[in-house]
Protein backbone atom coordinates (compact mmCIF):
# COMPACT_ATOMS: atom_id res chain seq x y z
CA UNK A 1 0.00 0.00 0.00
CA UNK A 2 1.03 3.06 -0.72
CA UNK A 3 -1.11 5.23 1.52
CA UNK A 4 -0.71 4.78 5.08
CA UNK A 5 -2.70 7.37 7.11
CA UNK A 6 -1.58 5.46 10.13
CA UNK A 7 1.68 6.70 9.43
CA UNK A 8 1.10 10.07 11.13
CA UNK A 9 -0.32 8.37 13.99
CA UNK A 10 2.32 6.91 14.92
CA UNK A 11 3.31 8.14 18.54
CA UNK A 12 2.64 11.64 20.44
CA UNK A 13 4.68 13.41 18.62
CA UNK A 14 4.15 13.00 15.02
CA UNK A 15 0.20 12.97 16.48
CA UNK A 16 0.91 16.81 17.66
CA UNK A 17 2.11 17.70 14.67
CA UNK A 18 -0.35 17.13 12.18
CA UNK A 19 -3.07 18.18 14.93
CA UNK A 20 -5.83 20.14 12.44
CA UNK A 21 -7.77 21.53 15.67
CA UNK A 22 -5.82 23.37 18.10
CA UNK A 23 -6.95 24.55 21.61
CA UNK A 24 -5.53 27.76 23.62
CA UNK A 25 -6.48 28.38 27.02
CA UNK A 26 -7.10 31.78 25.10
CA UNK A 27 -10.21 30.37 23.78
CA UNK A 28 -11.74 30.02 27.33
CA UNK A 29 -14.59 32.20 28.83
CA UNK A 30 -15.35 31.21 32.77
CA UNK A 31 -18.74 32.27 34.03
CA UNK A 32 -19.58 33.26 37.80
CA UNK A 33 -22.71 33.45 39.59
CA UNK A 34 -22.37 36.56 42.01
CA UNK A 35 -24.89 36.87 44.95
CA UNK A 36 -25.11 39.74 47.92
CA UNK A 37 -23.37 39.46 51.09
CA UNK A 38 -19.51 39.54 51.79
CA UNK A 39 -17.41 36.09 52.61
CA UNK A 40 -20.26 34.22 50.80
CA UNK A 41 -18.56 30.86 48.45
CA UNK A 42 -21.56 28.43 48.54
CA UNK A 43 -21.34 25.24 46.91
CA UNK A 44 -24.12 24.72 43.66
CA UNK A 45 -25.81 21.56 44.30
CA UNK A 46 -26.63 21.21 40.60
CA UNK A 47 -23.18 21.96 39.46
CA UNK A 48 -20.63 20.00 41.30
CA UNK A 49 -17.44 22.43 41.40
CA UNK A 50 -19.43 25.50 40.71
CA UNK A 51 -20.39 28.50 43.71
CA UNK A 52 -22.14 31.00 44.29
CA UNK A 53 -19.78 34.14 45.17
CA UNK A 54 -19.77 37.48 46.89
CA UNK A 55 -17.70 40.67 45.42
CA UNK A 56 -14.76 39.87 48.04
CA UNK A 57 -14.88 36.11 47.58
CA UNK A 58 -15.32 36.64 43.84
CA UNK A 59 -12.41 38.63 43.42
CA UNK A 60 -10.11 36.24 45.34
CA UNK A 61 -11.01 33.49 43.15
CA UNK A 62 -11.08 35.74 39.77
CA UNK A 63 -7.24 35.98 40.94
CA UNK A 64 -6.52 32.17 41.86
CA UNK A 65 -7.98 32.00 37.67
CA UNK A 66 -5.61 34.88 36.42
CA UNK A 67 -2.48 33.07 37.95
CA UNK A 68 -3.61 29.82 35.19
CA UNK A 69 -4.39 31.80 32.48
CA UNK A 70 -7.73 32.62 32.57
CA UNK A 71 -8.49 35.86 32.33
CA UNK A 72 -11.74 36.33 30.44
CA UNK A 73 -15.19 36.07 33.23
CA UNK A 74 -18.63 36.01 32.55
CA UNK A 75 -20.76 37.41 35.51
CA UNK A 76 -24.67 36.82 36.21
CA UNK A 77 -26.26 37.95 39.14
CA UNK A 78 -28.30 36.13 41.42
CA UNK A 79 -30.24 37.70 44.51
CA UNK A 80 -31.47 40.93 43.58
CA UNK A 81 -34.82 42.11 44.23
CA UNK A 82 -36.97 40.76 42.01
CA UNK A 83 -40.30 42.81 40.82
CA UNK A 84 -42.45 42.83 37.47
CA UNK A 85 -40.29 45.81 35.63
CA UNK A 86 -36.89 44.50 36.02
CA UNK A 87 -35.74 47.30 37.40
CA UNK A 88 -32.86 45.61 39.90
CA UNK A 89 -31.21 44.93 36.80
CA UNK A 90 -30.04 48.34 35.69
CA UNK A 91 -29.52 50.41 39.27
CA UNK A 92 -26.07 51.37 39.81
CA UNK A 93 -25.59 49.39 42.54
CA UNK A 94 -26.99 46.22 41.18
CA UNK A 95 -25.22 43.26 42.14
CA UNK A 96 -23.27 42.67 38.55
CA UNK A 97 -22.34 46.51 38.32
CA UNK A 98 -20.75 46.28 41.79
CA UNK A 99 -18.99 42.72 41.04
CA UNK A 100 -17.42 44.65 37.80
CA UNK A 101 -15.95 47.51 39.71
CA UNK A 102 -14.49 45.35 41.79
CA UNK A 103 -12.91 43.42 39.33
CA UNK A 104 -11.73 46.59 37.82
CA UNK A 105 -9.88 47.65 41.05
CA UNK A 106 -8.58 44.83 41.68
CA UNK A 107 -6.74 43.68 38.28
CA UNK A 108 -7.33 46.35 35.83
CA UNK A 109 -7.11 45.53 32.00
CA UNK A 110 -5.96 42.15 33.49
CA UNK A 111 -9.28 40.90 33.19
CA UNK A 112 -11.69 41.46 30.65
CA UNK A 113 -14.88 41.07 32.18
CA UNK A 114 -18.39 40.18 30.22
CA UNK A 115 -21.64 40.89 31.81
CA UNK A 116 -24.78 38.84 31.43
CA UNK A 117 -27.80 41.10 30.06
CA UNK A 118 -31.22 39.73 30.43
CA UNK A 119 -34.01 40.53 32.67
CA UNK A 120 -34.83 36.57 33.82
CA UNK A 121 -33.19 36.81 37.16
CA UNK A 122 -34.80 40.22 37.86
CA UNK A 123 -38.16 39.41 37.80
CA UNK A 124 -40.95 38.34 39.93
CA UNK A 125 -42.05 35.73 37.44
CA UNK A 126 -38.45 34.48 35.91
CA UNK A 127 -39.67 35.18 32.11
CA UNK A 128 -36.96 37.17 30.39
CA UNK A 129 -38.92 40.42 29.96
CA UNK A 130 -41.60 42.43 30.95
CA UNK A 131 -44.66 39.94 30.98
CA UNK A 132 -48.44 41.46 30.43
CA UNK A 133 -51.37 39.12 30.21
CA UNK A 134 -48.62 36.19 29.66
CA UNK A 135 -47.05 37.92 27.03
CA UNK A 136 -43.29 38.86 26.82
CA UNK A 137 -43.28 42.24 25.61
CA UNK A 138 -40.38 43.01 22.60
CA UNK A 139 -40.09 46.45 22.82
CA UNK A 140 -40.69 46.98 26.37
CA UNK A 141 -37.81 44.43 27.17
CA UNK A 142 -35.22 45.81 25.12
CA UNK A 143 -35.57 49.09 26.51
CA UNK A 144 -35.03 47.83 29.81
CA UNK A 145 -32.20 45.30 28.31
CA UNK A 146 -30.49 48.89 26.95
CA UNK A 147 -30.66 50.42 30.33
CA UNK A 148 -29.10 47.27 32.19
CA UNK A 149 -26.01 47.34 29.44
CA UNK A 150 -25.56 51.12 30.02
CA UNK A 151 -25.38 50.08 33.54
CA UNK A 152 -23.00 47.23 32.90
CA UNK A 153 -21.04 49.46 30.58
CA UNK A 154 -20.98 52.58 33.64
CA UNK A 155 -19.33 50.10 35.76
CA UNK A 156 -16.79 49.19 33.59
CA UNK A 157 -17.25 46.01 31.58
CA UNK A 158 -15.61 45.33 28.32
CA UNK A 159 -18.28 43.14 26.92
CA UNK A 160 -22.09 42.73 27.47
CA UNK A 161 -23.77 39.75 26.50
CA UNK A 162 -27.53 39.66 25.67
CA UNK A 163 -28.99 36.45 25.87
CA UNK A 164 -33.03 37.46 26.10
CA UNK A 165 -33.44 37.01 22.47
CA UNK A 166 -35.79 40.09 22.15
CA UNK A 167 -36.10 41.51 18.61
CA UNK A 168 -34.21 43.98 17.90
CA UNK A 169 -32.31 44.17 21.32
CA UNK A 170 -28.12 44.46 19.94
CA UNK A 171 -29.20 47.45 17.64
CA UNK A 172 -30.92 48.94 20.71
CA UNK A 173 -28.11 47.84 23.11
CA UNK A 174 -25.36 49.54 20.56
CA UNK A 175 -27.02 52.70 20.48
CA UNK A 176 -27.84 53.18 23.99
CA UNK A 177 -23.96 52.46 24.06
CA UNK A 178 -22.88 54.58 21.52
CA UNK A 179 -24.71 57.66 22.67
CA UNK A 180 -23.01 57.68 25.99
CA UNK A 181 -19.77 57.61 24.71
CA UNK A 182 -19.02 53.72 25.17
CA UNK A 183 -18.41 53.00 21.72
CA UNK A 184 -15.23 50.29 22.59
CA UNK A 185 -17.68 47.95 24.72
CA UNK A 186 -18.49 44.82 22.66
CA UNK A 187 -21.21 43.30 22.32
CA UNK A 188 -21.37 39.20 22.18
CA UNK A 189 -24.70 38.24 21.66
CA UNK A 190 -26.80 34.98 21.97
CA UNK A 191 -27.62 34.89 18.56
CA UNK A 192 -28.74 31.67 18.37
CA UNK A 193 -29.88 30.52 21.68
CA UNK A 194 -32.48 27.51 21.78
CA UNK A 195 -35.24 26.97 23.78
CA UNK A 196 -33.23 24.17 25.83
CA UNK A 197 -33.91 21.58 28.58
CA UNK A 198 -30.08 21.56 28.60
CA UNK A 199 -30.35 24.74 30.90
CA UNK A 200 -32.23 23.00 33.91
CA UNK A 201 -29.06 23.40 36.66
CA UNK A 202 -28.39 26.96 35.50
CA UNK A 203 -31.86 27.58 36.52
CA UNK A 204 -31.09 26.45 39.94
CA UNK A 205 -28.04 28.55 40.20
CA UNK A 206 -29.59 31.63 38.71
CA UNK A 207 -33.18 31.27 40.73
CA UNK A 208 -34.20 32.09 36.86
CA UNK A 209 -36.69 28.95 36.18
CA UNK A 210 -40.16 30.90 34.70
CA UNK A 211 -42.73 30.00 37.48
CA UNK A 212 -45.56 30.02 34.47
CA UNK A 213 -45.26 28.57 30.93
CA UNK A 214 -42.25 28.49 28.85
CA UNK A 215 -39.74 30.73 27.09
CA UNK A 216 -40.75 29.50 23.47
CA UNK A 217 -42.05 32.82 22.09
CA UNK A 218 -38.87 34.27 22.78
CA UNK A 219 -35.94 31.42 22.43
CA UNK A 220 -35.61 29.57 19.52
CA UNK A 221 -37.19 26.27 17.87
CA UNK A 222 -34.49 23.75 17.83
CA UNK A 223 -35.94 22.61 14.13
CA UNK A 224 -35.46 25.37 12.13
CA UNK A 225 -32.06 26.18 10.44
CA UNK A 226 -33.36 28.47 8.34
CA UNK A 227 -34.70 30.95 10.99
CA UNK A 228 -31.08 30.08 13.19
CA UNK A 229 -29.35 32.13 10.24
CA UNK A 230 -31.55 34.44 9.77
CA UNK A 231 -31.13 35.70 13.88
CA UNK A 232 -27.51 36.02 13.75
CA UNK A 233 -27.43 37.54 10.36
CA UNK A 234 -29.84 40.11 12.24
CA UNK A 235 -27.89 40.34 15.24
CA UNK A 236 -24.37 40.86 12.59
CA UNK A 237 -26.29 43.91 10.80
CA UNK A 238 -27.42 45.72 14.28
CA UNK A 239 -23.66 45.82 15.18
CA UNK A 240 -23.25 42.50 16.98
CA UNK A 241 -19.16 42.03 17.55
CA UNK A 242 -18.92 38.56 18.65
CA UNK A 243 -22.26 35.70 17.78
CA UNK A 244 -22.93 32.59 20.11
CA UNK A 245 -24.63 29.31 19.66
CA UNK A 246 -26.33 28.34 22.95
CA UNK A 247 -26.29 25.38 23.71
CA UNK A 248 -23.00 23.83 21.83
CA UNK A 249 -22.92 20.00 22.45
CA UNK A 250 -26.35 19.29 20.85
CA UNK A 251 -25.34 22.14 18.19
CA UNK A 252 -22.32 21.48 16.46
CA UNK A 253 -23.74 21.25 13.28
CA UNK A 254 -25.33 25.00 14.25
CA UNK A 255 -21.77 26.17 14.64
CA UNK A 256 -20.39 25.04 11.72
CA UNK A 257 -23.06 26.11 9.51
CA UNK A 258 -22.67 29.73 11.23
CA UNK A 259 -18.70 29.49 10.77
CA UNK A 260 -19.51 29.04 7.24
CA UNK A 261 -21.72 32.08 6.68
CA UNK A 262 -20.35 35.10 8.95
CA UNK A 263 -16.56 36.47 8.84
CA UNK A 264 -17.71 37.37 12.88
CA UNK A 265 -15.94 35.50 15.87
CA UNK A 266 -18.07 32.76 16.94
CA UNK A 267 -18.81 31.72 20.83
CA UNK A 268 -20.56 28.84 22.15
CA UNK A 269 -21.82 28.02 25.52
CA UNK A 270 -20.71 24.73 26.76
CA UNK A 271 -24.49 25.01 28.94
CA UNK A 272 -24.68 23.58 32.38
CA UNK A 273 -27.01 20.89 31.46
CA UNK A 274 -23.51 19.45 29.34
CA UNK A 275 -21.33 19.77 32.43
CA UNK A 276 -23.41 18.15 34.95
CA UNK A 277 -24.28 15.38 32.65
CA UNK A 278 -20.51 15.18 32.40
CA UNK A 279 -20.01 15.34 36.39
CA UNK A 280 -22.42 13.38 37.16
CA UNK A 281 -21.37 10.23 34.68
CA UNK A 282 -18.05 10.80 36.19
CA UNK A 283 -19.10 10.28 40.12
CA UNK A 284 -20.50 7.63 38.94
CA UNK A 285 -17.77 5.92 37.25
CA UNK A 286 -19.26 5.23 34.33
CA UNK A 287 -16.91 7.82 31.94
CA UNK A 288 -13.42 9.07 32.14
CA UNK A 289 -14.17 13.28 32.93
CA UNK A 290 -10.91 14.72 31.57
CA UNK A 291 -11.14 12.47 28.95
CA UNK A 292 -14.73 13.09 28.40
CA UNK A 293 -14.35 16.96 28.95
CA UNK A 294 -11.45 17.41 26.29
CA UNK A 295 -13.17 15.44 23.77
CA UNK A 296 -16.41 18.12 23.72
CA UNK A 297 -13.82 21.00 23.83
CA UNK A 298 -12.80 19.86 20.93
CA UNK A 299 -15.96 19.01 19.36
CA UNK A 300 -16.61 22.94 19.73
CA UNK A 301 -13.15 24.35 18.37
CA UNK A 302 -13.54 21.81 15.18
CA UNK A 303 -17.27 22.64 14.48
CA UNK A 304 -16.07 26.32 14.50
CA UNK A 305 -16.20 28.26 17.90
CA UNK A 306 -13.58 30.74 18.53
CA UNK A 307 -14.86 31.43 21.97
CA UNK A 308 -15.65 28.41 24.32
CA UNK A 309 -18.10 29.40 27.16
CA UNK A 310 -17.61 26.25 29.74
CA UNK A 311 -17.75 25.55 33.16
CA UNK A 312 -14.96 23.19 33.10
CA UNK A 313 -12.59 26.07 31.71
CA UNK A 314 -10.91 26.26 35.57
CA UNK A 315 -10.39 22.82 35.63
CA UNK A 316 -8.97 22.29 32.46
CA UNK A 317 -6.32 24.90 33.34
CA UNK A 318 -5.96 23.58 37.13
CA UNK A 319 -5.14 20.06 36.59
CA UNK A 320 -3.41 20.95 32.96
CA UNK A 321 -5.86 18.85 30.86
CA UNK A 322 -4.56 20.43 28.17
Amino acid sequence: MINRPRRLRKNPIVREMVAETRLSKDMFVYPYFVVPGKGVQNSIDAMPGISHFSADTLVKDVEAGLKLGLNKVLLFGVGEQKTEDASSCYHDGSLVANAVRELKKAFGNDIYVITDVCACAYTTHGHCGILKDEVVLNDETVAVLAKMALSHALAGADMVAPSDMMDGRVGAIREKLDANQFIQTAIMSYSIKFASAYYGPFREAADSAPNKGDRKSYQMDFRNPNEMMREAFLDEEEGADILMVKPALAYLDVIQQLKQQTQLPIACYNVSGEYSMVKAAAQAGWIDEQKVTMENMYAFTRAGANIIISYHAREILENKWM
